[in-house]
Parts: C-alpha cells; sequence; structure tokens
C-alpha cells in the first residue's frame, strides 16, 4: 500500500476522518486506524473529540512526527486573540504541542478573512502550527486567505463526493496549486446505493465505498477523509488507493455530479456557494 503525499504540506492523500464517531469510541478508532496504516488524522473542535483523538494518538504505537494531525477553528473564535487562544485550547486537548495542519472551519460573516488568517502566521512563526489552510471557502474566500498566509496555503477542505459537483472548485485550487481535502466523501452513505457505483466496483471486486475513494484519489492534488466507527473497514478505506479507475470509469462517475449533491450547508455557517 502507498499513500501520497501531496502538496506543499505533503498531506497523506487518505486521512481518517473523526466527525460524528460516538464519543466512546473515538480513542479506540483513532489507535486502531494508526495500526492498520494511516498516517493523517482529522479533527475539529466543533466536533467535540479534541481530547480522545488525542488520546488514540498517544495509545498508538507511532510516533507522533509520523501522524499529519489536523483540527478546525470555528468563525466565533476568528477574531486574532480568540483564534489564538482558540489554538492553544485545541492542542492542550490534543495533548500536543502542534498542530500539522490548523483550518479555518468555516467563513466568518463578521471578522475580515485577513484578521484571522494574521492570528494563524503567529501560530505557524512560533511552531505551534506547521500549515495553515481553510474549509467552506468559495474561490474568491481562498484568495484572501492565500494572498494574507505568509506561507502555502495547504488545503481548501469541503465536501466533495460522486453525487456533488464541484468542478469550478476543483479547477480553481489547481489553477492556484492549493490540495483540496474531501470531507463526507462517501456521501454519508449514499454512494453505497448508487448504481453507477455498484456496476464500476463489481468490476474491480471493490464496493461503491471504495470506488468513491479511488474517484477522489484519482485527481492530481486530492485527499479523502474517509470516517467509519468499524475497525474492519478501515484496510478496505486504505486499500481503494490501489484501484485504478479507467478513463471511462471515471468520466462516468464524474457525470453523477450536481449541485443538487451537497449535504452539508448550514444555515449559520454556510457562504454563498461558488
Amino acid at each position: 500500500m502507498s499513500i501520497t503525499l501531496i502538496g506543499p504540506a505533503q498531506i497523506p492523500s487518505l486521512g481518517f476522518g473523526t466527525f460524528q464517531l460516538e464519543q466512546d469510541t473515538v480513542a479506540d478508532m483513532v489507535a486502531a486506524a494508526l495500526s492498520e496504516g494511516f498516517r493523517h488524522i482529522d479533527t475539529a473542535q466543533a466536533y467535540d473529540n479534541e481530547e480522545p483523538v488525542g488520546e488514540g494518538l498517544r495509545r498508538a504505537d507511532v510516533r507522533r512526527d509520523e501522524v499529519f494531525l489536523t483540527t478546525k477553528i470555528l468563525p466565533e473564535h476568528f477574531s486574532p486573540e480568540a483564534f489564538i487562544a482558540a489554538a492553544e485550547t485545541s492542542l492542550k486537548r490534543l495533548g500536543t504541542d502542534y498542530v500539522d495542519l490548523l483550518l479555518l472551519h468555516w467563513p466568518s460573516k463578521d471578522v475580515p478573512i485577513a484578521e484571522t488568517i494574521g492570528a494563524l502566521n503567529e501560530l505557524i512563526a512560533a511552531g505551534k502550527v506547521r500549515h495553515g489552510g481553510v474549509s467552506n471557502f468559495t474561490m474568491d474566500m481562498v484568495d484572501q486567505a492565500q494572498a494574507a498566509l505568509n506561507t502555502p496555503l495547504a488545503a481548501n477542505q469541503i465536501e466533495l463526493h460522486p453525487l456533488i459537483d464541484q468542478t469550478r472548485m476543483i479547477s480553481h485550487l489547481a489553477s492556484k496549486g492549493i490540495p483540496v481535502e474531501a470531507y463526507s466523501p462517501l456521501a454519508q452513505g449514499k454512494v453505497m446505493d448508487n448504481a453507477t457505483l455498484r456496476d464500476i466496483a463489481a468490476a474491480h471486486d471493490a464496493s461503491p465505498a471504495q470506488i468513491a475513494l479511488a474517484w477522489i484519489l484519482t485527481r492530481s492534488m486530492s485527499i479523502a477523509l474517509p470516517r467509519t466507527g468499524n475497525t474492519n473497514r478501515l484496510a478496505s478505506n486504505l486499500r481503494a488507493a490501489e484501484i485504478m479507475l479507467s478513463a471511462e470509469e471515471i468520466a462516468r462517475i464524474d457525470a453523477l455530479g450536481t449541485t443538487e449533491g451537497r449535504l452539508v450547508s448550514p444555515e449559520t455557517l454556510a457562504p454563498d456557494w461558488d
């Protein structure tokens, strides 16, 4: 198994997502994911699980410097002082001196992007954060963040799976040399019932979930963050990196995406999507 390292931050192309995991399983699942071969763990303050994620990291027989760890901060903490304080809180909860990637989880409707990125620059300069990025940002917002950040923007983490059309965003990020991180890569389980994905999966002796992940990974500068609460699925998610889809299969999957395919758009946080 070979996991590609993506972009200036060298982010492992497959990561273990922890959103909506049962609280009492998080530490066990993180430790199991690392034992299975994952080297990229994704969490956020909003997931309310940073402490058990940190416990899972400590429980695993893997050195901290071998794990790419991401967390995210919500807009309510985007004023510079609050952002730095929130980052310090995350480090304490995770039990680590630094995170590899810190993301602005959603765009703020009140605090200018450059002000928050200024605080992120300070955290990077202090060694508490290695790389900075954003999540759920529009193309214009991505450009603003990139202009304000003193280091390369490591990623825009967005909803991405075969059922949503994110072609314009992906093209924009590619033109800027910015990786895309795909959250909800299995469309919250909806890929399992899709006839096209099931047909392609049968041809590869794989599952529709593996095909969805493989499709994301066929795009350059792309990272997938599948979540599972079942240890038996960890290995199969990793094996998705080995599936080679044909150009015809990729085109069939590309055709599934629509603008109506978005599943995550909280009214109080979502921007006016591109």
